[in-house]
């Protein structure tokens, strides 16, 4: 009995990694390649000889003809579907709306690649899913993060970092331990190519998508007044977006996005408990700063032992450097007591009445918060990386080539973002007080 339960969840398990259905979703939204005529064999998930680590990408030279997407076939995983079928993609279909040719919007991250033309057919889902991605990317959470503890809930703000660090940490960790390819194209179309080199099992968009709404309802509901149907349902639809646009991406199959799903609950659950007493000891203890510096280094130094350089090794490093910054700026925070939260005894809170004076003051916090974090990061990224060049003795006039050796960017990711999550929970809040915006 036990293993035929077992046989049964391997065969959907393996039914729901199939990159055919990556490819039916894509073509249903209206999203359509334009793959060469010779076909290449799909992506096997082994490791390019010439370049360890790299996954191996369809390689399509430029003597190939590639298909104008006008034509009266379609491929889907070796089948052929009529063009006809355009009229059954749904309310708003492809049938519905104009054509457009599109390229993904960034390049490959590790190799440069900007990689191939495809076609838009129903222009609202392209954004709607591109908005969904971006919910998952690096500038978001720079703007996110600020946002809400500048001008909403500086504590909530804080345990959201010490959560979404972790998720990001367990998540990436788990993809270079499992070592899976992202889905073959063909059939499926990439819509996007700035993580293609990553694997990508678990889908750490789905987990930080859902991390970070379902923490912030569980850090805000009875702290602030609001209806529980309203916090869960934009949580659920945040959540919701996010996943469904990394298929729509082609980055993720449909097994992918729910195990990141499911993963990110397992998480948010074991830090649900004991999230208050590390926000305390953070603050508190004496020997926080040491404890909060080698912990999160040391699980940088464990997750570039996993395997060779990637994107999302990079990332890793970002997240937990952001997340030793704002640590240490709250212990700085509550040791000067330059910011204090709200007594139990004005629970719960509620939004003061929207006026035009507090949204001015709220917007130039912002403004000029932004500025003063963009410019932090972009001085040290200037200064680190020719630095720990020259410290290691390699060349600076190749900056991507550098970043891949782990002694520079590790430390490069430590040492800027740690001071961008510093500046954001203590230098900025400062430069409020002292300008009379705080």
């Amino acid at each position: 009995m036990a293993s035929v339960a077992v046989n049964k969840f391997v065969e959907v398990c393996r039914y729901l990694q199939d990159p055919v259905h990556v490819a039916r979703f894509q073509h249903f939204c209206g999203v359509k390649g334009t793959f060469p005529e010779k076909r290449t064999q799909p992506d096997s998930g082994q490791s390019d000889p010439d370049c360890p680590g790299l996954r191996k990408r369809l390689r399509q030279s430029s003597d190939e003809a590639v298909g104008n997407g006008d034509a009266a076939v379609t491929r889907v995983n070796g089948k052929q579907q009529e063009e006809e079928d355009d009229a059954a993609a749904g309310p708003g279909g492809p049938a519905a709306a104009e054509t457009t040719r599109a390229k993904p919007l960034r390049r490959n991250s590790l190799t440069g690649d900007g990689g191939q033309e495809f076609l838009i057919h129903n222009k609202f889902l392209f954004y709607l899913f591109t908005f969904g991605t971006e919910l998952g990317n690096e500038m978001f959470f720079i703007v996110f993060f600020p946002f809400l503890f500048w001008n909403i809930d500086a504590l909530a703000s804080r345990r959201l970092i010490v959560v979404w660090a972790w998720n990001l940490f367990v998540g990436q960790s788990t993809k270079d331990m499992i070592r899976w390819s992202r889905p073959a194209s063909p059939p499926v179309v990439k819509v996007e190519v700035f993580y293609n080199s990553e694997y990508s099992m678990p889908s750490t968009h789905a987990m930080t998508g859902t991390a970070i709404p379902f923490c912030l309802f569980m850090l805000t509901y009875g702290r602030w007044q609001y209806p529980f149907l309203l916090g869960f349902c934009v949580a659920l639809s945040w959540s919701v977006l996010v996943c469904v646009s990394r298929v729509y991406m082609g980055m993720h199959s449909v097994l992918e996005v729910i195990t990141g799903f499911l993963y990110s609950l397992m998480v948010l659950a074991f830090f649900q408990p004991i999230l208050d007493k590390i926000d305390n000891y953070y603050m508190t203890d004496r020997y926080a700063p040491l404890v909060i510096v080698a912990s999160h280094v040391s699980l940088g130094l464990v997750a570039f032992s996993l395997d060779s350089w990637s994107t999302s090794r990079g990332d890793t490093a970002q997240a937990l450097g952001t997340g030793a910054g704002a640590a240490l700026a709250s212990h700085v925070n509550y040791q000067l007591g330059l910011l204090q939260d709200p007594p139990l005894s004005s629970l719960p809170l509620t939004l003061p009445p929207i006026t035009a004076g507090l949204v001015s003051r709220s917007l130039l916090r912002f403004v000029i918060g932004i500025a003063v974090l963009l410019a932090t990061r972009m001085a040290m990224k200037a200064v680190t990386i020719p630095f720990l060049c020259r410290l290691f003795g390699l060349p600076a006039d190749d900056v991507r080539q550098a970043r891949q050796q782990m002694k520079v960017e590790l430390p490069y990711r430590y040492i800027v973002y740690s001071v961008v999550g510093f500046s954001c929970v203590c230098v900025a809040p400062v430069l409020f007080w002292i300008l009379n915006l705080a």
